[in-house]
């Protein structure tokens, strides 16, 4: 890998970890040629099934609009960054599971609904009610 300080290959990996409940691997890595340290975040890529929305349309699936939505429902409710992550991650993973090309938009909300209800009841009824529109 190269050097994010001086361009150079000689990298070497000084510790591993599995972060986000093993399917992230953090790695600290340092420089060969100028000794700066830094990390890198490896997970495997999988493919995401693409949205189609209640109007017929396709989108790819897009997961900053996914973690914009359920942070916007947590929003001053003391749920920790990382039980949002792992929500997410989670959602994320339910949708490879399925083992389809498209799903409905519908599905996304319904996962991220479930998501919500775990983390905290509150979020779960902004959520709601924005998604189911009462």
């Amino acid at each position: 890998m190269h050097c994010p300080f001086c361009d150079t290959e000689e990298t070497k990996v000084i510790d591993s970890r599995l972060v986000s409940d093993g399917y992230q691997v953090r790695r600290r890595r340092e420089c060969g040629h100028c000794h700066e340290r830094f990390t890198t975040f490896e997970m495997a890529e999988l493919i995401i099934p693409k949205i189609i929305k209640t109007d017929g349309t396709r989108e790819p699936f897009n997961e900053d609009k996914l973690r914009s939505g359920i942070q916007h429902a947590l929003e001053k409710r003391p749920v920790s960054a990382d039980d949002v992550e792992k929500a997410i991650n989670h959602i994320i993973l339910q949708l490879r599971a399925t083992g389809e090309r498209e799903v409905p938009s519908k599905l996304v909300g319904k996962l991220a609904m479930n998501e919500l209800k775990k983390l905290d009841k509150v979020a779960y009824i902004r959520f709601a009610s924005v998604y189911l529109s009462f």
